[in-house]
C-alpha cells in the first residue's frame, strides 16, 4: 500500500513493551505524517528502536513467491553484498521455529494490569465497557507475548487483571483464586511448548478457560488436537471466519503461522468457527468443561471489531458457571454470507 506511515507513531498505540520484528519492509514509505494523534514517524519510531527497514520492494510480487514456496527466511542488507551473499545470509539464518520464542517475550514476574480501553478509538456501536460486576471477576492472563489491548478490554469489562509468566504452574494460578483464566496470543510453534499444554491440562475443568491465537493452539492441543504448520499463515486485518452452525460471517484480524487440526478432538468439543479462505479451525467449545477458544485476535485494535463480543461471552461463562455460548455477543451488525 502506498499510505504506510503516513498516521505516524503514537505510545497510546503501542500494544507491547517493545518493537518484536526483526525488519519491515514496504512498497511505498510515506514522507508525511497526517494524523493529529502522532507523535513521530514511523521511520524515525524504528530507528531509534534499531529496527531495519527498507521501502522501493515490490510487495506483491514478495507475496505472491510466499503464497507459492511458503514461508522462508529472508535478508535486508544495505552494504553492497551481492545476491549470492545475501541469499546464503538467508539461508543460514536460525529457524526461529527450534527457538523458544515464548519465553523471550513472557514477562519475568507476575504483575496486576489496570488500564482500561478507551472507547473514544473505537466506531460508534461498539460498546467496550460493561457495568462493573459485584464483585469484580478476576481473571489470570498467561503472557505468551500478549497484547494489551486484550489486558484493557478486560479491564474495561470490569475485571480484575493479573498477568503471569508463560510457564507458570497450574498450582500456583490456582492459588490465585481466578474466576477465569485467558491464554494470550503469542509466537512460534505450539508443538514445542508441551509442558504449557501440560499446565493448560491441569486447568482444564477447574476454572473457565478463554484462548486466543497462540492459546487457542495451546488449548485445542490440551483438549487432544495437534498442530500443524500453515503454507504461508494467516495475516492481515480482513480475514473471514464462519460459524458453522448459523452461517454468520466475522471479519478478523490474523498473525499466526500454525493451524489446530480437528482430528483427534473429544466429542464434547465443537468446532465454533472455520475459515472461509481454507477451511480451518478457528474456534473450538468445550462446554462441559468451560473452555473455548479463537485462533484470531477480538481484542483488534485498531480492528476490525465484529468479534470483541467473545469477551461478554468470557464474562458470562466466568459469572453464572455455564458452558460459554459459541456465538459471540455483537455489538456492531453482523455479516452473512
Amino acid at each position: 500500500a502506498p499510505h504506510i506511515g503516513n498516521t505516524g507513531v503514537n505510545d497510546q498505540d503501542d500494544e507491547s513493551g517493545r518493537v518484536w520484528v526483526a525488519g519491515f519492509a514496504v512498497a511505498r514509505a510515506s514522507l508525511s505524517v497526517s494524523s493529529w494523534r502522532a507523535s513521530g514517524s514511523l521511520d524515525d519510531y524504528l530507528a531509534t528502536r534499531g529496527i531495519v527497514g527498507i521501502t522501493g520492494i515490490d510487495t506483491r510480487s514478495l507475496v505472491r513467491h510466499i503464497r507459492d514456496a511458503g514461508a522462508m527466511h529472508g535478508a535486508l542488507v544495505s552494504d553492497g553484498t551481492d545476491e549470492v551473499d545475501a541469499l546464503a545470509i538467508g539461508r543460514s539464518a536460525v529457524d526461529i521455529n527450534t527457538l523458544d520464542l515464548v519465553g523471550e517475550v513472557s514477562c519475568a514476574e507476575p504483575y496486576e494490569w489496570v488500564a482500561a480501553a478507551d472507547e473514544r478509538w473505537y466506531p460508534l456501536g461498539i460498546r467496550t465497557t460493561s457495568p462493573a460486576p459485584t464483585p469484580r471477576p478476576h481473571v489470570v492472563v498467561y503472557d505468551f507475548g500478549i497484547k494489551r489491548n486484550t489486558m484493557r478490554l478486560l479491564v474495561a469489562k470490569g475485571c480484575r487483571v493479573t498477568v503471569v509468566p508463560a510457564r507458570t504452574s497450574a498450582a500456583e494460578v490456582l492459588e490465585l483464586h481466578p474466576d477465569g483464566v485467558l491464554l494470550s496470543n503469542g509466537p512460534g510453534d505450539p508443538a514445542r511448548l508441551t509442558d504449557i499444554v501440560s499446565i493448560v491440562r491441569e486447568l482444564l475443568g477447574r476454572v473457565p478457560i478463554f484462548g486466543i491465537c497462540l492459546g487457542h493452539q495451546l488449548l485445542g492441543m490440551a483438549l487432544g488436537a495437534t498442530a500443524y504448520k500453515l503454507k504461508f499463515g494467516h495475516r492481515g486485518g480482513n480475514q473471514p471466519v464462519r460459524h458453522p452452525d448459523g452461517g454468520a460471517v466475522e471479519i478478523s484480524s490474523h498473525n499466526h503461522g500454525f493451524g489446530i487440526a480437528a482430528d483427534g478432538l473429544p466429542a464434547d468439543v465443537k468446532v465454533t468457527r472455520t475459515n472461509l479462505n481454507d477451511g480451518c479451525v478457528e474456534g473450538l467449545s468445550c462446554p462441559p468443561r468451560r473452555a473455548f477458544s479463537v485462533q484470531y485476535h477480538p481484542e483488534a485494535a485498531p480492528g476490525p471489531h465484529d468479534s470483541i463480543g467473545l469477551f461478554d461471552s468470557f464474562l458470562e461463562v466466568m459469572s453464572d458457571g455455564q458452558a460459554p455460548i459459541t456465538q459471540p455477543i455483537h455489538t456492531s451488525p453482523v455479516r452473512t454470507a
